[in-house]
């Protein structure tokens, strides 16, 4: 800002600031003349206003003209199509398009400084565009609720899933390791790979949801969020620091998480000697203190040097998502593709029965 300049007249020391006296000024009164000019503006220096209240309309953030504009008036509810702590997920169309969507809602009043975070999470995963990550719209504010414009993925979740066939668990852990690849060259990790976090599409697309926002509203809504069904997934040194002297790699974090979901996909059970819903301490026992799980012996050996390579005690020893591609079990040839399509087809649910 330019400094304010002084009123008429004050340069002459008759002004306040010289400490000299103002003789013609009647004792007691005060000068009528005397008006303190507006400060004056420049554009360059103009600072942004303060965060609208939580009472505000509905508003989207964007960060730049490429992104599709979606206005919060223009999306309609269709029906609830999953929920979960602290939040709910529907299916919702843009009237105007006519274009299918998710709209996760994060019920509870954030504080200015945890929307702030959220909206710098949003700049980085809207930028996401890959095939194998289900891809982040917009972000709105709305009646002190943070609602996320997702990715529609009409498949649902792989929770639950059997996958004995080994050729079909190649296909899916081939899309993984690609949108793992790709999250961890633009230094993203997800920190919740698990089965209700990978989704499909009836074009047998397997694609990595919930990270970056859900990680944040998770932490924040619950500090002690030690969720058992995530922790279940969790990596023995991020459990437990003193396993890795106190050091933890993310990425390698990921592919731990990815091990254990892909076994678990194949034996049709969680892979440790207790159940993933099992007690907090059950659980640290089982995957801090004991051997980590193999593949059965009726598995391919391409199969148990797969797991094997993604469930290392040691961090450092664990293949990266790149080295992953390369390894035999998920690098075959294009013939296997189709054949494995059709298989992945049988994991999407039957269709429902349209409304009346």
């Amino acid at each position: 800002m330019r400094p304010i300049p002084p009123p008429p007249g004050a340069g002459n020391g008759t002004g306040t600031g010289t400490g000299t006296i103002n003789r013609d000024r009647p004792r007691g009164g005060r000068r009528r003349d005397l008006t303190l000019p507006l400060p004056r503006r420049e554009a360059p220096l103009a600072v942004p206003l303060p965060l609208p209240p939580n009472s505000a309309p509905s508003t989207s953030h964007h960060s730049g003209p490429s992104h599709l504009l979606i206005p919060f008036s223009e999306l309609e509810r269709q029906n609830r199509i999953g929920s979960g702590a602290g939040g709910t997920v529907y299916k919702v169309v843009h009237r105007p398009t006519g274009r299918v969507y998710a709209l996760k809602v994060i019920y509870g009043h954030h504080e200015d400084s945890v929307r702030i975070q959220i909206r710098r999470e949003i700049q980085i995963l809207r930028d996401v565009d890959d095939a194998n990550v289900v891809k982040c719209h917009d972000m709105y504010d709305h009646n002190g609720e943070i609602q996320v414009l997702l990715e529609f993925m009409d498949g649902g979740s792989l929770e639950g899933k059997h996958i004995p066939h080994e050729q079909q668990l190649a296909d899916l852990a081939r899309q993984i390791l690609r949108g793992l690849a790709y999250l961890h060259r633009r230094h993203i990790v997800h920190r919740d790979i698990k089965p209700s976090n990978l989704l499909i599409n009836s074009r047998k697309e397997v694609k990595i949801a919930d990270f970056g926002v859900g990680r944040i509203l998770a932490q924040t809504m619950d500090p002690c969020n030690s969720s058992v069904g995530t922790i279940a997934y969790m990596s023995p040194e991020r459990i437990n620091t003193d396993i890795n002297d106190g050091q933890y790699n993310a990425y390698a974090g990921d592919i731990w998480s990815l091990g254990v979901s892909i076994l678990e996909f194949y034996m049709g059970r969680f892979p440790f000697a207790v159940g993933r819903q099992g007690d907090w301490a059950s659980l640290m026992c089982a995957i801090c203190m004991s051997q980590p799980p193999e593949a059965p012996a009726t598995a391919s050996r391409e199969f148990r040097d797969f797991i094997s390579r993604c469930l290392q005690r040691d961090p450092s020893r664990r293949w990266t998502a790149l080295q992953l591609l390369g390894h035999p079990f998920v690098s075959q040839g294009p013939g296997h593709q189709n054949h494995v399509h059709q298989n992945l087809h049988q994991l999407l649910p039957p269709p429902r029965p349209l409304p009346s």
